[in-house]
C-alpha cells in the first residue's frame, strides 16, 4: 500500500532531535520543515499550513499546549502532534483537552512518530475532548513507557462513554483509573460508584447492581437503589468483574444491550444512564473458554482495554511511588522519613507480589514503626523479610484463606464496613493480636525478647499492647 505523504513542520529547541524526526520522516517519504522556537514556528506557519505540526511541549519561547490551544481556533483543520519530556497523565490529558491529534511522551519510537503522522494526514485532525480544567492525575503515578501508554488511552477515551476495561494483577491500581477515566470525563460531577463483585454474595449482587422492592426477598423491608441507580449520570465501576456469577453476567448483558433494568421484585422499567468501566485480574479470555464468563460479555465489556503492568515491570517508577508514599503518610501525621540510595536500591530489585498496593502499606509501615529520618537497606530488608531483592515467597494459602473468609463474613454482616475506609485498619488489627500474643507466649511473655522476633523495639511493642488492649498484668518486660 502507498504511504500517504504530506509536508510536516517540526518543532523542537533540540538540533539533534529535529534532526533525527526530521530524517525519519523524509524517509517516509514527507516534505519537512523544522523550527526552533515558537517565534520560527509562527513564522513558518505564515509562510503555508503544513498537513500536520509536530511539536514539543517546552520550547524557549512559550508551552508548545499553550500554543496548540491557540491554534485550535486559528488553523482548526491542521492536526497537531504533541511530544514532551513530562511524561504525566495531567500532560497526556492537557494534550487531548487542547485539542492535540496525539501525544506521545520523551523518548519516543521514531516508528511510533511516523504512523502517527501517517494517521494525521490519513484522517484529519480528531475532534478536542470537553475535560476538566483540575489538575490532571487522579493519583497515577509513573514516568516508565508502559505507564505511558496507559495514560496515552486514558487521555483518548475520558471525552466518551465507550466501556472500559481495565485488566491487571491485584494492587496495580485499577480503581485509580477507572476514578481518573471519571473525574476527567463530563460525568465528572455525577456520583462514581464502585462495586466489587468478590466482596458481594451470590445471591445479593442482582440486587446490588439494580436494586429491590419492598417485600421482594425475605428481609427486604424497604425499597433500595442498587449501583445502577445510585451512579445515574456518572459511572459504575465493576470491579473482579470475572468472579462475577453467569445469571448475574446474563441480566448484566441485558442491560448493556437495552440500556434498560428493572428492580428486583419490580416492573418499572429504569433507563440505565451510567458509563461502564470494568475491571478484573483474571484472564476473562480463559474463563471465556472454559465456560465460566459469557463470550458475549466479554466483548460487550473490552471495548477500550487497558492493560495495567505490574510493578516489577516498570521499577524505575519504584522510587517515585515509594516518596510519594512516604509523603502522603506524613500528610496523614505520621513522621516524615526519606530513602537513601542503598533502600531505593532494595525497593527497585524486589518483585512486589502485592504491586502498588504492597508498597504504598510497606511505606506506611516504615513511617510509622522506624525512628529514623533515614531509612536505609538494612531497614528495608528487614521489612521485606529474607526475600528482599530476590523473588518473594509464595503466600501462605492457609493465611489467604483465612483473611478472605473474615471478608466474606464482614460482607454478609456488616456490608456498610467494605466502603467506609476502616477496613484495613480492622483486618490487620485482628491479624496482629493472635500474632502478638502468640509470640509472647513462645517467648514466656517476655516482651524485649519478643519485639526482637516480631522485628520490632520494645517501645512499639508496648504501643501496640496498650492498643490492642492485651494485659499481661505483672508479667516480665525483659531486660538485658
Amino acid at each position: 500500500m502507498t504511504a500517504i505523504q504530506g509536508r510536516v513542520l517540526v518543532v523542537d529547541d533540540d538540533s539533534a532531535i529535529r534532526t533525527v524526526v526530521a530524517a525519519a520522516l523524509k524517509r517516509e517519504g514527507h516534505s519537512v520543515t523544522t523550527a526552533a522556537s515558537a517565534a520560527e514556528m509562527a513564522r513558518e506557519l505564515a509562510r503555508g499550513i503544513p498537513d500536520v505540526l509536530v511539536t514539543d511541549v517546552v520550547l524557549p519561547d512559550g508551552n508548545g499546549l499553550d500554543l496548540v490551544a491557540g491554534l485550535t481556533e486559528s488553523h482548526p483543520d491542521l492536526p497537531v502532534i504533541v511530544f514532551s519530556a513530562q511524561n504525566t497523565l495531567a500532560t497526556a490529558v492537557r494534550a487531548t483537552e487542547v485539542g492535540a491529534f496525539d501525544y506521545l511522551p520523551k523518548p519516543f519510537d521514531l516508528n511510533v512518530l511516523t504512523q502517527a503522522v501517517r494517521s494525521a494526514i490519513a484522517r484529519g485532525r480528531r475532534a478536542p475532548a470537553v475535560l476538566s480544567e483540575a489538575e490532571a492525575g487522579g493519583g497515577l503515578i509513573g514516568r516508565s513507557p508502559a505507564m505511558q501508554e496507559v495514560y496515552r488511552v486514558i487521555a483518548r477515551v475520558v471525552a466518551n462513554d465507550l466501556t472500559v476495561l481495565i485488566s491487571g494483577e491485584s494492587g496495580t491500581g485499577k480503581e485509580l483509573v477507572a476514578s481518573a477515566i471519571h473525574d476527567l470525563g463530563p460525568r465528572r460531577r455525577a456520583p462514581f460508584v464502585a462495586l466489587n463483585m468478590a466482596a458481594i454474595p451470590r445471591e445479593l449482587i442482582e440486587a446490588e447492581l439494580f436494586g429491590h422492592e419492598r417485600g421482594a426477598f425475605t428481609g427486604a423491608a424497604t425499597r433500595v437503589a442498587g449501583k445502577f441507580e445510585q451512579a445515574a449520570g456518572g459511572t459504575l465501576f465493576l470491579d473482579e468483574i470475572g468472579d462475577m456469577p453467569m445469571d448475574a453476567q446474563t441480566r448484566l448483558l441485558r442491560v448493556l444491550q437495552s440500556g434498560e433494568f428493572t428492580t428486583v421484585g419490580g416492573a418499572r422499567t429504569i433507563r440505565a444512564d451510567v458509563r461502564i468501566v470494568a475491571a478484573t485480574n483474571k484472564d476473562l479470555g480463559a474463563l471465556v473458554q472454559s465456560g465460566q464468563f459469557r463470550e458475549d460479555l466479554f466483548y460487550r465489556l473490552n471495548v477500550v482495554p487497558i492493560a495495567l503492568p505490574a510493578l516489577r515491570e516498570r521499577r524505575q517508577d519504584v522510587p517515585l511511588l515509594a516518596r510519594h508514599f512516604l509523603d502522603r503518610a506524613a500528610e496523614a501525621g505520621l513522621p516524615r522519613k526519606q530513602l537513601d540510595g542503598d533502600a531505593i536500591a532494595v525497593l527497585e530489585n524486589f518483585d512486589w507480589p502485592g504491586n502498588v498496593r504492597e508498597l504504598e502499606n510497606l511505606m506506611r509501615r516504615i513511617a510509622a514503626l522506624s525512628r529514623d529520618a533515614w531509612i536505609d537497606a538494612a531497614t528495608l530488608r528487614s521489612a521485606l523479610g529474607e526475600g528482599a531483592g530476590a523473588q518473594s515467597a509464595p503466600r501462605d494459602a492457609g493465611i489467604e484463606a483465612a483473611v478472605r473468609a473474615r471478608l466474606e463474613r464482614i460482607a454478609i454482616e456488616e456490608p456498610q464496613a467494605l466502603d467506609n475506609g476502616t477496613l484495613y485498619d480492622r483486618v490487620i488489627g485482628e491479624v496482629e493480636r493472635p500474632l502478638i500474643e502468640a509470640m509472647l507466649a513462645r517467648h514466656q511473655h517476655n516482651q524485649l525478647r519478643a519485639a526482637r522476633a516480631l522485628g520490632i523495639n520494645r517501645n512499639t511493642l508496648r504501643k501496640r499492647l496498650d492498643t490492642l488492649g492485651i494485659d499481661l498484668g505483672n508479667r516480665s518486660e525483659g531486660a538485658e
